[in-house]
C-alpha cells in the first residue's frame, strides 16, 4: 500500500461559533458531500484563537489545520476576524521555519448561510492535504526542536520565545 494512504489523514478545523460552524451545519443539513477527514472544534471567535493552536495541532499529528471565521465586517464581535487574519498570516509565514509546509494550514471566511461554499472549502483543502500525504513531523520532535531556533532567527524575544518553547508544545 502507498505510504500516503497507510495512515488515515486528519484535519483539525477551528470554526467560529457564529458563522463558519453554522455554514458547516448548513452543509450537513443540505447533505452536501464532504470528505471525512475534518474534525471540527467550535470556538467563540477566530479573533480569540491562540495562533499556537495551529502549531500545536500540527506538532501533535494533525495533517492539516483549517481555521474559518466570519466574513470581513460581519464578525459578531466586530473586529475579531481582522485580529485573526493578522495573527494567522504570521503563523503561515512561521511554519516553514519549523519545517512544516505552509500548505498544511488554511484560513478562510464562511458565513452560516454558505453551506455550499463550506463544502467547497473543505473539499479543496482536503485534496491539498491528500496530495501532501501524512504530516512528516508526526510522532517526531522535529517541530518542537526547530521552534526556538526559528523564533530567535526571526528576531523573537521574551514573551514570544516563551510561547513557542518545546515545553509549551
Amino acid at each position: 500500500m502507498d505510504e500516503k494512504n497507510d495512515k488515515q489523514l486528519r484535519i483539525v478545523g477551528f470554526l467560529c461559533n457564529w458563522c463558519s460552524y453554522g455554514g458547516a451545519d448548513t452543509a450537513g443539513v443540505c447533505r452536501f458531500k464532504q470528505p471525512p477527514l475534518l474534525r471540527i472544534i467550535r470556538i467563540p471567535c477566530t479573533g480569540r484563537m491562540d495562533p499556537l493552536f495551529v502549531v500545536k495541532a500540527l506538532a501533535q499529528g494533525a495533517d492539516g489545520v483549517l481555521v474559518s471565521g466570519c466574513h470581513p465586517k460581519d464578525c459578531h464581535y466586530a473586529v475579531g476576524n481582522f485580529y485573526a487574519r493578522r495573527r494567522l498570516e504570521l503563523v503561515k509565514r512561521f511554519l516553514p521555519f519549523v519545517g512544516l509546509d505552509p500548505r498544511r494550514f488554511h484560513y478562510t471566511w464562511v458565513s452560516a448561510s454558505e453551506g455550499q461554499r463550506w463544502q467547497q472549502v473543505v473539499s479543496e483543502f482536503s485534496a491539498v492535504i491528500q496530495e501532501l500525504g501524512p504530516n512528516p513531523g508526526f510522532g517526531q520532535d522535529a517541530v518542537t526542536e526547530n521552534a526556538p531556533q526559528a523564533v530567535s532567527s526571526q528576531g523573537g524575544a521574551g514573551d514570544t520565545e516563551r510561547c513557542i518553547s518545546p515545553r509549551s508544545l
